[in-house]
């Protein structure tokens, strides 16, 4: 009996014995789990417990096309991306977006330790991919208004839109300092001027909220379920290429690459930017994707960036030349220079294979595959994404809302710069009369949406028509401005007979560019979209014309501008058309300045202000002010700043009278 009672006691010392091992387990467990810890101690506890393997996997970024929640399992894949234009269906609404993301995200869940990926998305004007988004401005528009808090709104209400289908990640802002219109990408620059960019860095906090007060210098911040990270992109130099060829080499020496090219991306870091995106260009011959010297060196160790660096699209396969030549030595060169996450995004298990060899061969060393996760892990950690890993639908309603809608148009009536008003000082055609017998409106840009919105809009090269999103074209936009008495006539390319048969008392061109995206667009003589010029001399030489120019960039129109009555810089406006309108008929004046320089002819560039050939068709900083028409002042003003005054003196009117009667 004493030996049976003795072995009971024994078995139940080695079950308490085993319950305090598995208490202590689980309470490990819950450290990298539990909010209440710091984020350092819970990154370093979950590191404790990852495998080489699962460290890789965090160290990649797939396509949404190459994901399904196996893969993210399996190889606990770090992050998925949507490129250009890759949506779950057409036109597919915010509910389908979050029912794909939680898919991935329920796989990368399932994983054996259960580390949430990140999702990513380019939104850089506005949540561009997605069907009923708003689309506001392209950046050269933005740059145009001069209007940092204007740019930080317009980032909140893009992180609400991309809330809005579950995504927590944006590859934006672009901050290139764009040196030459003739680069694909220049629309996707706020400006020439360093200056201006610094000061657009505003999108940051509008996309990631405000900084704590005292927060440490680098370290990310994203405030809440509202907001998402951003990038700043791209790491650096992209917009000082030769010719301004996309991913070309750009030469600079040292001292005009770090005061020219890297003051946005201290501003950023100031700002708490979450991740930075390398570029595909070269500085002075080297890749910037294996550049050891500037992305350790200089971001992480000197500018003290805590966040995330990611390449570019397929960037580390450009390292050599023909791309993806000699895999395993990009893979090497790209991780040793300092990128933390890479962006492949079909050939995961072929860079996994290098990574892993590479690392078991103490090619690479165990602290820099540390340091990158380490690195993506404060991220998540910081998103909140441990805490709330699945999407909800509490935020569809955001998607497009008028509110946001509202938002753009004013971004689009800001950012116009107008060029010319009138072909003498004392006889300005804007503000256009509303009331009017007869207009023409003209030109290949003025009824298509596609065009109005350029590049990175649905699709990656953009799209032509007014099929493919919602939104207010421009000629929408003037029919519902003008008086209903007033005869709106559209002919996309009128002839001289029937302008002459016509009595028209004034025309409206619109004209530009057709939409394009990264070396598609590069362009060597920056010429609109035919008929554009026929457009304009056929109607300008019998009807007062205002051309509008709708553009990613300055492009030829010197050998115009003597036919031309007015004319308007509109950029790359969006959905919003209306803000045009707004302008044109005065409901408010124009105040856009030209955020880059507007050259003569193209043998002229690169031109930048400053330079000692500096001979522009309109300077950089140019643009003529107008006022609001009166009747517009008094219909305005009439509740408002004269309105109140003059009600309350009614008011002490009355009651004096009554005293007085009294």
């Amino acid at each position: 009996m004493e030996a049976m009672a003795r072995i009971l006691m024994k078995m139940m010392g080695i079950m308490l014995w085993l319950m305090v091992l598995i208490a202590m387990a689980v309470g490990e467990d819950v450290k990298y789990k539990d909010p209440k810890q710091p984020v350092a101690v819970r990154i370093k506890d979950l590191m404790s417990r990852m495998t080489l393997e699962e460290k890789i996997g965090q160290m990649v970024q797939i396509d949404r096309l190459t994901a399904s929640p196996d893969i993210m399992q399996t190889y606990c894949i770090g992050s998925v991306l949507s490129g250009g234009g890759s949506a779950p269906l057409p036109k597919a609404s915010a509910e389908d977006w979050v029912n794909m993301i939680n898919g991935f995200q329920n796989g990368s869940l399932s994983s054996r330790l259960g580390i949430p990926m990140i999702y990513g998305i380019d939104a850089v004007h506005g949540h561009n991919n997605v069907f009923n988004a708003t689309i506001f401005p392209h950046n050269i528009g933005l740059g145009a208004t001069r209007d940092p808090d204007l740019v930080k709104r317009i980032g909140s209400a893009t992180a609400l839109e991309v809330r809005a289908t579950g995504i927590p990640y944006v590859f934006a802002p672009c901050i290139a300092v764009c040196k030459d219109p003739r680069w694909g990408r220049c629309y996707e620059s706020y400006s020439e001027d360093h200056k201006v960019v610094e000061a657009m860095t505003e999108m940051i906090p509008g996309l990631q909220g405000d900084i704590p007060v005292n927060s440490r210098k680098g370290v990310p911040y994203v405030g809440g379920k509202k907001k998402v990270a951003a990038c700043a992109k791209h790491f650096v130099g992209d917009g000082g290429t030769t010719k301004g060829i996309n991913e070309n080499n750009t030469v600079i020496d040292k001292h005009g690459l770090l005061s020219i090219h890297m003051p946005a991306y201290s501003d950023s870091i100031i700002k708490g930017v979450s991740t930075i995106m390398v570029s595909y260009s070269s500085w002075n011959g080297e890749k910037m994707h294996a550049n050891h010297e500037l992305i350790t060196g200089f971001l992480k160790n000197t500018l003290k960036f805590k966040g995330f660096v990611i390449s570019d699209w397929q960037g580390i396969d450009r390292i050599t030349s023909p791309p993806h030549a000699n895999y395993s030595y990009s893979v090497q060169a790209a991780i040793q220079a300092g990128i933390d996450m890479v962006m492949l995004p079909f050939n995961h298990t072929e860079f996994i294979d290098d990574l892993t060899y590479l690392v078991k061969s103490n090619v690479i060393p165990m602290d820099r595959i540390n340091d990158a996760v380490g690195r993506i892990l404060l991220v998540k950690f910081t998103l909140g994404l441990f805490e709330n890993p699945l999407a909800d639908l509490s935020l569809v309603n955001e998607l497009g809302s008028q509110a946001h809608r509202d938002l753009a148009r004013e971004a689009v009536r800001k950012s116009l710069v107008l060029l010319k008003n009138g072909k003498n000082e004392t006889d300005p055609l804007l503000p256009l009369p509303r009331k009017v017998s007869k207009i023409l409106v003209a030109g290949t840009h003025a009824d298509n949406l596609g065009y109005q919105c350029g590049g990175w809009t649905i699709q990656w090269q953009g799209f032509s028509g007014n099929g493919y999103t919602r939104g207010t074209t421009i000629l929408g936009a003037i029919k519902s401005t003008v008086d209903p008495s007033t005869e709106v006539v559209f002919q996309e390319n009128p002839d001289s007979k029937f302008i002459k048969d016509n009595n028209f008392a004034y025309a409206i061109i619109v004209v530009g560019e057709p939409p394009y995206a990264e070396t598609a667009g590069d362009s060597m003589d920056l010429t609109m979209l035919d008929p554009g010029p026929s457009v304009i001399s056929n109607v300008c030489k019998t009807v007062k014309c205002v051309v509008v120019v709708i553009s990613g960039r300055p492009i030829v129109i010197e050998p115009y501008l003597s036919s031309i009555d007015a004319l308007v810089a509109a950029w790359l406006p969006g959905t919003e058309g209306q803000g045009l309108a707004d302008a044109l008929f005065g409901d408010y004046g124009f105040t856009g300045k030209l955020p880059r320089t507007w050259f003569k002819n193209v043998d002229q560039l690169p031109m930048n202000v400053g330079d000692p050939h500096y001979d522009p068709l309109f300077p950089f900083d140019f643009g003529l002010k107008t006022k609001p028409a009166p009747d517009i002042v008094r219909r305005s003003t009439s509740a408002g700043i004269i309105g109140r005054p003059y009600a309350l003196f009614l008011m002490v009117s009355v009651i004096f009278s009554l005293c007085f009667i009294g």
